[in-house]
C-alpha cells in the first residue's frame, strides 16, 4: 500500500523519501492514493510528482478535484496544467470555475490552444459543440491506404483516438468513416473511398450531449462525427465523454424524479464546506444546530429532576432509562439512514412524502411492538415486578414509534427548509427523542406502579 508510507513521509516532512515513493509507484497506484489523500497532502505530492506524471494524473482527476488542486497551485503551474489538457477536458474545468478566473485562465493559453477553447466555448452548453474534440485524425478520400496508413503514423500523436479514422474533401466535409483496423487489414494500393463507411452516422454541433452519448452506448461507436450546418466535419465526442455525460444525467434524473432537482446542488455545496472549508465556514454549518440540540438537550435534565422523586422511590426504574434512550436512538438513526437513501436514490419522492410518512408509522409500530413486549417481559422477569414490566414496555412502543417517525419528518422539513440535513437530522432527532422518550417513561412508571413523582 503506497498511501501509509506516503503520508507517514509527508507528514515527517521527508519529502526526498515522499518523492522515490512516487517514482517506484505505477500511475493508477498514485491516482487511488491520491484521491483518498488530505487536501493539503494532495497538494505537496502533486509538487512531488515528475511532470510528466503530474500532468497524467492532473488529466484523470475528478472535475472538482481539478478545481481544488488548481486553488492550491502557482499560477504559471496551473497555467501549464490547463494548457496541456485535451480541449474537451480543458472546457469541463473551464465550465465549473467562476467566470473570471475561467476568462483569465484561457487568456494565458498558447494562441492555438485559445482559439480552439473559445470556438467550442462559442456553441451552447450541453452541446455536442461544447463537449466536443477537434483532436481527430482526417484523411482525404483519394489516397491509398498506404498513405494513410503513414498519415495515421504522422498524426496520432496529438490526436485522441486513432481507432476511428474520418474522412473528408477538400471542403472538408464528412465523407464517411474507417475503422483503423479496416485500414491495416486493406490492401496498400487500396484508395480510402473504397474502403470507408459512406453516409456514416454524425451529430451536429447543437446536437443534445445525452442524445449523443446514448448514441454511442448504443451502437457501440468508439467515437461519433461532430459537423456543423455545411456538414463539415468540426470535432468528435469519443466513448469516454459519453460514459460521464450518462453518469452525470442518471445523476440528476434521479434527483428530479424525487424532487430534489435544486437540492442536489444544496447538498454538493455544502458538503464541500464541510470537507474542505475553513474553520469558521464549518462552524457555522455544524455549531448552529448543536447549540440548539444542547438546549433541548437540557431539558432531558429538567425531566430526571422533576421524577427525582420517583427515582427515590423506586431506584430500579433507573436501569431502563439507558435501554429505552439508547433503542429509541438506534431506531430514529436507522429510519433517518433509509429515508436519507430512499430519496437520494429515487425510491422516495418528496412529492409523495405523506405515503411513505403512513407507512413508516406502521413499520414503526410494529417494530416497537414486539421490541417493547419482548422487553417488558424481560424486565417484569428479572425485577419480579410485572408492573414495571409494562411501563417499560409501553415506553418502549411509544418511544420506538416516534423515533422512527421523527427519522423520517426531520430530514424531509430541513431539506424543505433548505437546511443542511447531514449536519442537522441526528442531533436533533436524537434529542427530540432523548426528551420525549424520559417523559413517557416516567409517566408509565407513575401509571403502573403508583404515583409517586411527577414534574411538580
Amino acid at each position: 500500500m503506497l498511501k501509509e508510507p506516503l503520508v507517514t513521509s509527508i507528514k515527517n516532512k521527508d519529502f526526498e523519501t515522499t518523492r522515490y515513493l512516487l517514482g517506484g509507484a505505477e500511475d493508477m497506484e498514485i491516482l487511488h492514493t491520491f484521491i483518498d489523500l488530505t487536501p493539503q497532502d494532495q497538494t505537496t505530492v502533486f509538487l512531488l510528482l515528475e511532470k510528466s506524471c503530474a500532468q497524467r494524473t492532473f488529466e484523470h482527476l475528478d472535475t472538482k478535484l481539478q478545481q481544488n488542486l488548481l486553488r492550491s497551485l502557482e499560477p504559471q503551474k496551473t497555467i501549464e496544467l490547463v494548457n496541456a489538457l485535451a480541449p474537451d477536458d480543458r472546457i469541463k474545468l473551464l465550465d465549473g470555475l467562476p467566470e473570471n478566473v475561467s476568462a483569465l485562465l484561457i487568456s494565458s493559453l498558447s494562441e492555438e490552444e485559445r482559439e480552439v477553447t473559445n470556438v467550442l466555448k462559442g456553441y451552447k452548453s450541453e452541446t455536442a459543440g461544447h463537449i466536443m474534440t477537434p483532436e481527430y485524425i482526417a484523411l482525404q478520400k483519394d489516397i491509398s491506404a498506404a498513405q494513410a496508413l503513414e498519415e495515421v503514423r504522422r498524426q496520432a500523436k496529438d490526436k485522441e483516438t486513432v481507432y476511428t479514422l474520418f474522412v473528408t474533401d477538400s471542403e472538408q466535409k464528412l465523407r464517411g468513416v474507417l475503422s483503423l483496423q479496416a485500414l491495416i487489414v486493406a490492401e496498400s494500393d487500396s484508395r480510402v473511398e473504397d474502403i470507408m463507411l459512406k453516409k456514416p452516422i454524425r451529430v451536429s454541433t447543437d446536437t443534445d450531449q445525452e442524445e449523443v452519448a446514448k448514441i454511442l452506448q448504443n451502437l457501440d461507436l468508439l467515437a461519433i462525427p461532430v459537423v456543423d450546418a455545411e456538414e463539415r466535419l468540426v470535432g468528435i465526442v469519443t466513448i469516454d465523454d459519453a460514459v460521464d455525460i450518462l453518469e452525470k444525467e442518471a445523476t440528476e434524473d434521479i434527483y428530479d424524479h424525487a424532487g430534489l432537482a435544486d437540492v442536489t446542488n444544496n447538498e454538493s455545496s455544502r458538503s464541500e464546506v464541510l470537507v474542505f472549508g475553513s474553520l469558521w465556514k464549518i462552524w457555522k454549518v455544524r455549531l448552529p444546530i448543536l447549540l440548539i440540540t444542547l438546549g433541548v438537550g437540557m431539558l432531558s435534565g429538567l425531566v430526571i429532576n422533576g421524577f427525582e422523586q420517583t427515582l427515590e422511590s423506586i431506584a430500579v426504574v433507573a436501569i431502563f432509562i439507558p435501554v429505552i434512550m439508547g433503542m429509541g436512538g438506534n431506531v430514529g438513526t436507522q429510519s433517518s439512514t433509509v429515508f436519507v437513501r430512499g430519496v437520494v436514490l429515487g425510491h422516495i419522492q418528496l412529492k409523495n412524502f405523506t405515503h411513505h410518512f403512513l407507512k413508516e408509522i406502521g413499520i414503526g409500530f410494529s417494530i416497537s411492538a414486539v421490541i417493547g413486549v419482548f422487553t417488558g417481559i424481560i424486565a417484569a422477569l428479572w425485577q419480579g415486578m410485572p408492573e414495571l414490566g409494562m411501563a417499560v414496555g409501553l415506553a418502549l412502543i411509544v418511544t420506538i414509534t416516534i423515533a422512527s417517525l421523527l427519522g423520517f419528518i426531520v430530514p424531509f422539513l430541513l431539506i424543505k427548509l433548505k437546511v443542511d440535513q447531514a449536519a442537522g437530522s441526528a442531533p436533533i432527532v436524537t434529542s427530540i427523542k432523548d426528551v420525549v422518550a424520559l417523559v413517557i417513561y416516567f409517566l408509565s412508571v407513575n401509571i403502573f406502579i403508583g404515583n409517586m413523582g411527577g414534574l411538580g
